[in-house]
């Protein structure tokens, strides 16, 4: 339900986004039907320019060495206006939609496990819609449409960023599909990633041993030092890797190659680079004691979220103006069946989850509401600085180069986590759908307020100035390293 203090202009925000809404449901329901992951999402972007093209923006393909990114852009002048958009899915979670039981469509294909179909046609019509007004009003000022690639560990922001992209940008904001409703107010972690290859000579593990060098030997002795570098690491920070190359399946042959994926987490970059190169002296010293050769892929790197105050607080209130999102009896049953599928237990954690999203709830309210399977009414705007249960986006990269706000649109089930089939399950629902309109009608009017408000951005700039001053952002990501993968 819409409340009724709002002036015209955003009136008129909220009715194009639901006169159009039917060609953004459009795209988002096709990239969900053609999921890509990473850098490599053609299927995907072409959605977006359908209607971008539609629209009338002027396109600009292939950004910061993507092939699939763009900035769509109309108006010119002052001030700089960007809303981010994002359309890679993730690997092995093929899913039906609408099956509340997990039934991928394709074994081991991917999916849209983590919402960003809907993302990033959300941002697409709050674009159109804001557009679509500056055209009818002649309002100044200049709007940008960020399309952005491999959010999920590839980072594409990271890179556009990296290469100047944001710079001259005022204000910038996004969202992103959660179980609960509420504009982020911190957390993030930064995270640096790189393969690390080891090759061997190859030799009979019992005729021939002491001829074999094995790779695989390396890539163990690398992760027990790891192992043991955990004690001498800060609380906040996490080491994680894979196995991508075990060097085969023969237990009779000395491996000659392997390779391993690792992360590196903390609350800063400025934290995460020295672990990270610790992690880099353990490979070297596991190489020569195995007297094998390493090689280091860099992949990628984002920093860490931080929210812009003003720009945040005037999110929270055009939250209210758009209302929480209505579902009518069948939606919640069909919300209520993917849920059923929750690991047995999670009302427990999801209660004290609930509890520090809003600590007013009391402990009967909080596990109320964990026992339902939508979590509907917004959630308050609570700044901090704890980096508990957060995990890592590249949207962080752009808070540090602009001021920055962004949301998370609760109409996934309560309860369920990001990157799971469940979220692909709900993809194409009229839930989602309606989570979508939720979101266009909030960016739209928050990046109109930024662009009709000049005391609002001058606040949003002089906040962002104070957060950083003294700590320009440097990207860790080598000048030779290219986006790949």
């Amino acid at each position: 339900m819409q409340v009724a203090n709002i002036n015209d202009d955003k009136r008129r925000i909220m009715d194009i986004v639901d006169e159009k809404k039917d060609e953004f449901i459009e795209a988002s329901d096709r990239i969900w039907e053609t999921p890509e992951t990473r850098f490599t999402v053609p299927n995907s972007v072409e959605q977006h320019y359908k209607v971008l093209e539609k629209e009338g923006f002027d396109v600009q393909k292939g950004v910061a060495g993507m092939e699939y990114a763009y900035i769509a852009t109309y108006g010119s002048g002052s001030p700089v206006i960007g809303i981010t958009a994002e359309y890679d899915a993730l690997d092995n979670l093929s899913q039906e939609a609408g099956n509340p039981d997990r039934k991928p469509l394709v074994a081991g294909a991917p999916g849209q496990g983590c919402g960003h179909n809907v993302l990033g046609t959300g941002a697409l019509g709050a674009a159109v819609a804001l557009k679509t007004l500056m055209e009818e009003k002649q309002l100044k000022g200049t709007l940008k449409l960020f399309g952005c690639p491999a959010e999920e560990s590839g980072y594409g922001k990271a890179f556009m960023a990296r290469d100047g992209v944001f710079d001259d940008v005022d204000a910038a904001f996004t969202w992103h599909p959660s179980d609960v409703t509420s504009v982020a107010g911190g957390g993030g972690l930064a995270v640096i990633q790189a393969n690390f290859s080891f090759k061997g000579v190859a030799a009979h593990a019992a005729a021939a041993p002491e001829q074999g060098r094995d790779a695989l030997d390396a890539a163990t002795l690398m992760t027990v030092g790891v192992q043991f570098l955990r004690e001498h690491i800060i609380d906040e920070a996490r080491i994680h890797y894979a196995y991508l190359d075990d060097g085969g399946k023969s237990a009779n042959v000395v491996h000659p190659t392997a390779t391993l994926y690792f992360f590196v987490r903390a609350p800063f970059l400025e934290q995460a680079k020295p672990i990270y190169d610790r992690v880099v002296k353990i490979a070297k010293g596991a190489a020569m004691m195995t007297d094998t050769e390493l090689s280091i892929d860099f992949d990628s790197a984002c920093a860490n979220y931080v929210p812009n105050h003003p720009l945040s607080e005037a999110m929270d209130k055009n939250l209210d103006l758009v209302g929480p999102l209505e579902l009518t009896d069948e939606e919640m049953e069909f919300e209520r069946k993917i849920q059923s599928n929750n690991p047995e237990g999670y009302v427990g954690p999801l209660t004290e989850r609930l509890k520090a999203a809003n600590p007013e709830l009391s402990d009967e309210e909080a596990s109320e509401i964990a026992n339902s399977s939508m979590a509907l009414p917004k959630f308050p705007l609570i700044y901090t600085t704890s980096t508990k249960g957060q995990a890592s986006t590249d949207v962080g990269d752009v808070s540090w180069c602009t001021p920055t706000a962004q949301f998370m649109a609760g109409f996934e089930p309560l309860g369920t986590p990001p990157h799971s089939w469940q979220w692909v399950a709900n993809g194409q629902s009229s839930v989602a759908h309606k989570g979508l309109v939720m979101a266009a009608k909030t960016i739209a009017l928050t990046a109109y307020d930024a662009l009709t408000d000049q005391k609002l951005l001058q606040e949003a700039k002089e906040s962002y100035a104070e957060q950083f001053k003294g700590k320009p952002y440097r990207s860790v990501i080598p000048a030779e390293t290219q986006p790949h993968g």
